[in-house]
C-alpha cells in the first residue's frame, strides 16, 4: 500500500530523478513503480557486479538463436522465456506453414520485428508487416504465409489479454482501438488435398506438445462473425507516446496490454525531456515485484545505437539499467538531442522467468 508519509534524509536533490550532482538515483519501488517507492542517492553505479548463481541478467541477441521453424517449415517457434502465467517465444518463418495452428493454452500476442506476410484465420485474412502488434484469441485457428523472412517476438498468455483501464486519461489512451485492423469474413475453398492438419500447440501431455486433428475439408471455412472475441492488427507507429518536459516518467505510463501477471508496454520514439538538469535515462533501479524482459527493436539512445534484435532479462531484485558511461554522455550531449528514437518491447512478469537452455547457452555475459 501506498503511504502519504514521504520521508527525506541525508543528500537529495529538490527534483525527483534530476540534479544528480554526480550521485547515482536509484529506485527501490514496489507493485512495478507504482507502489511505495524509495530514492537513493548513491556514490558508485549499482550496475557494476559480478553474478554467481541463477539469479543472473541475461542478454542475447536473437539473431544468434535458432527456432525450429527458421529451417523446417513443419518447425515451430523456439522458447526463450517462461513461468506459470506465460511463454516468451521467438520465430523466425520464411517458408508457409504446411499446416494450420492453435494455441490452446492462452492469448497470443505477436510483435512483427521484420518481415511482412499474410495470416489466414478463422476470422478472415489479416496482413502483418514490420511494427505490428498481432492479436490471436486463445484457441483460434490460423496460418503463416511470409511475403518474406519474419520474424516474431511471440507472448503467450495464460490468461487472456486485455486493454489496461484508461483511468484519467479516458478515450485519450495511448492505444487506440480505433486503429486496429479487423478481418472479414472470407472462407477458404478446398484445395483437393486428402486431409489438412490443425496443430494444437499445448503444454506437454504425455510428453507431447502438440496434438494434431485431421479434417478432411479446409478448417477455414468461417462464412460470418459477431461478437467480441477475434484477432486483429495494431502499428506500434499508431500508438500515441505520453511524455514529459521535466521527468523521465516510469515504465507503466507506457503500458499497451496485460494478462494476469503478464504486462506488455511500448517504449517509442518521442521528444526527450527538456527542463535543464533533468535525466533523460531511465534510473537505476530493481524491479523487486517483477521480472523485466526487454527487446530492443530499432533505433538509438542519444546517438548510441540499439542492436537490434537485443533481448535482456533482468530478474526481479536484481540492479539494471543503462551503465554509467551511456548516463555521462546524455548529459553531456543534452543541447545536441531533443529526441529518444528508440523502439523497444518491455515485457514484466509478477512471477520469475525461466530462460531456456537456448538463451543461457548463448547469453553475452554481460555480468
Amino acid at each position: 500500500m501506498e503511504s502519504f508519509v514521504h520521508l527525506r534524509k541525508g543528500k537529495t536533490p529538490k527534483r525527483v530523478h534530476a540534479d544528480l550532482d554526480g550521485l547515482k538515483d536509484d529506485e527501490l519501488g514496489r507493485g512495478g513503480f507504482v507502489g511505495r517507492t524509495a530514492n537513493m542517492y548513491r556514490r558508485n553505479d549499482p550496475t557494476a557486479y559480478r553474478t554467481v548463481g541463477p539469479l543472473r541478467p541475461t542478454d542475447v541477441l536473437s539473431s544468434e538463436l535458432k527456432p525450429g521453424d527458421a529451417t523446417d517449415a513443419h518447425g515451430g517457434p523456439l522458447l526463450m522465456f517462461s513461468n506459470a502465467d506465460c511463454q516468451v517465444l521467438l520465430s523466425r518463418r520464411t517458408e508457409p506453414m504446411p499446416f494450420f495452428v492453435r494455441y490452446v493454452d492462452g492469448d497470443l500476442l505477436l510483435f512483427v520485428h521484420k518481415g511482412a506476410g499474410l495470416l489466414e484465420t478463422e476470422f478472415g485474412p489479416l496482413r502483418y508487416r514490420e511494427g505490428d502488434w498481432v492479436y490471436i484469441p486463445k484457441a483460434c485457428t490460423f496460418r503463416q504465409v511470409p511475403d518474406e523472412e519474419s520474424t516474431w517476438l511471440m507472448i503467450q498468455a495464460t490468461d487472456d489479454f486485455r486493454v489496461p483501464p484508461a483511468g484519467t486519461l479516458g478515450r485519450h489512451f495511448p492505444f487506440d482501438p480505433a486503429q486496429v485492423t479487423i478481418p472479414e469474413p472470407s472462407p477458404i475453398d478446398d484445395d483437393g488435398r486428402d486431409e489438412y492438419e490443425v496443430r494444437l500447440i499445448h503444454s506437454p501431455v504425455q510428453g507431447a506438445g502438440s496434438t494434431s486433428l485431421f479434417y478432411q475439408h479446409n478448417p477455414l471455412d468461417v462464412e460470418g462473425w459477431r461478437g467480441d472475441n477475434f484477432p486483429f492488427t495494431f502499428n506500434i507507429d499508431d500508438y500515441t507516446v505520453i511524455t514529459s518536459e521535466s521527468v523521465h516518467l516510469p515504465p507503466t505510463v507506457h503500458l499497451f496490454m496485460q494478462a494476469t501477471g503478464v504486462y506488455v508496454m511500448n517504449f517509442l520514439p518521442k521528444p526527450a525531456e527538456s527542463v535543464p538538469g533533468t535525466e533523460r535515462t531511465p534510473w537505476y533501479h530493481r524491479n523487486v515485484d517483477y521480472d523485466e524482459i526487454a527487446f530492443f527493436h530499432s533505433g538509438s539512445l542519444y546517438g548510441i545505437p540499439m542492436p537490434p534484435g537485443l533481448v535482456s532479462h533482468a530478474p526481479q531484485g536484481v540492479h539494471h539499467g543503462a551503465p554509467e558511461k551511456a548516463r555521462e554522455r546524455a548529459r553531456r550531449k543534452f543541447d545536441d538531442y531533443d529526441r529518444v528514437d528508440w523502439s523497444v518491447i518491455a515485457i514484466d512478469t509478477r512471477r520469475r522467468l525461466g530462460p531456456s537452455a537456448e538463451i543461457l547457452a548463448n547469453d553475452l555475459v554481460q555480468h
